[in-house]
């Protein structure tokens, strides 16, 4: 709208000069004025159009013999629509038309050609290659900043997928975290709940000692639970449980104190990468509990090697009456009343359960642990017993 008035009023004024020409300005002069105003209410939808329109009436306007208006004013805001909308060669094209037809007829007409083309051109061609340079530098900054905000919303969205991924992540940590923590707890209390059971008013100590291993090994989740309820209440200080291979003696202790006879051989080289070490721990201790839930065995064996690029280990419940690994001699059975009882809660803890024999959550927590490292994990049946593998590389873990 603005345009449009600027147009008409500019046009105005120059036809009042009323230089030049066969005749006087009159109405119709000025309603040509107007009308190329008027154009500009259609420069955004048809900017062509409008273009070709104010040339062809710029045309009409001398063939009247009105007084001169020059070339660029009237249609330099066509010039400078059709350049901001991108038609930049039809401004070009409708400028060289312009200049051509003007200066083709004026020297015609017998005008003086140095004052024609030597003095008037230049001006001409400056202003309306003018126009047509701000049209094209308007249209070409607001596609760079309309390519900047889509960056910044293509970029806020992929923060926020990440942040969704982070949050996830997360999650994910804190249910293997617990699953492994509470299930390896839960399976000792109620292993040493029916030992306890079992010895009460027959053996006091034994009973005794039974409780005070569930005494503390609910401490031990009680623990846990803090330290990952602190985690949820202020996630920013992400006070994460931490864990240890130096710790692995509970885990061991527990499947002694379960009947099996523990064969630990740990050769490491710390200081371990935090999250290796971690998920290290957390797949032995799952591993172990698998065992100490499920197996009719009495032996597990526990290997944990390190070299340059990766820790590997390894969890093997050997199955009933079998030889230990590298060479060693038959192993012994456990006390046979403790191995009976663990049997026997054992049995308790999977009577009616279909998916007892079948991989569960465990080892699928396991894989994912050791696969969210860039490892692999191997769990299967061998010779009787069962077998959990897992390589965790140590570069780009730390």
């Amino acid at each position: 709208m603005l345009l449009g008035a600027g147009v008409a009023a500019t046009v105005s004024i120059v036809i009042t000069a009323n230089e030049g020409g066969r005749h006087g300005p009159d109405q119709v002069a000025y309603l040509w004025a107007i009308g190329l105003g008027a154009l500009m209410l259609a420069r955004r939808r048809y900017p062509v159009v409008v273009l070709a329109v104010s040339v062809l009436g710029l045309f009409a306007y001398y063939a009247a013999g009105y007084p001169a208006v020059g070339l660029a004013v009237p249609v330099a805001a066509a010039l400078f629509s059709a350049a901001e909308h991108g038609r930049l060669a039809a401004s070009v094209g409708a400028a060289v038309v312009v200049v051509v037809v003007s200066v083709f007829f004026r020297l015609a007409e017998g005008q003086d050609f140095s004052f024609v083309v030597g003095y008037e051109l230049a001006g001409h061609v400056l202003l309306m290659g003018a126009a047509i340079a701000l049209g094209d530098s308007v249209r070409s900054r607001r596609a760079v900043q309309a390519d900047a905000r889509r960056i910044a919303e293509l970029t806020e969205a992929r923060y926020r997928q990440e942040a969704d991924a982070r949050v996830q992540d997360e999650r994910m940590a804190i249910a293997r975290d617990l699953h492994d923590s509470l299930g390896h707890t839960t399976s000792v209390i109620a292993l040493h709940a029916d030992v306890a059971r079992e010895t009460l008013g027959r053996d006091d100590a034994a009973a005794r000692s039974a409780l005070d291993l569930i005494r503390s090994a609910a401490g031990r989740s009680m623990d846990d639970l803090r330290r990952t309820v602190t985690l949820l209440r202020s996630p920013g200080d992400r006070p994460r449980t931490v864990v240890s291979m130096a710790n692995l003696d509970a885990v061991t202790r527990a499947a002694d104190a379960a009947g099996f006879d523990v064969d630990v051989r740990v050769r490491l080289d710390p200081p371990l990468p935090a999250p290796v070490e971690a998920a290290a721990f957390r797949i032995v201790q799952e591993a172990v509990t698998n065992v100490v839930r499920h197996s009719a065995g009495s032996r597990v064996e526990i290997r944990v090697r390190q070299d340059e690029r990766q820790l590997t280990l390894s969890v093997t419940d050997t199955g009933a009456d079998r030889s230990a690994d590298d060479g060693d001699a038959t192993t012994t059975p456990a006390d046979p009343d403790r191995a009976a009882g663990q049997l026997d809660a054992g049995r308790a803890d999977t009577a009616g359960d279909p998916a007892a024999d079948r991989p569960g959550h465990g080892i699928a927590g396991m894989r994912e642990r050791a696969e969210s490292l860039g490892g692999t994990l191997i769990a299967e049946h061998r010779n009787g017993g069962f077998v959990v593998r897992a390589a965790l590389p140590l570069a780009g873990s730390a």
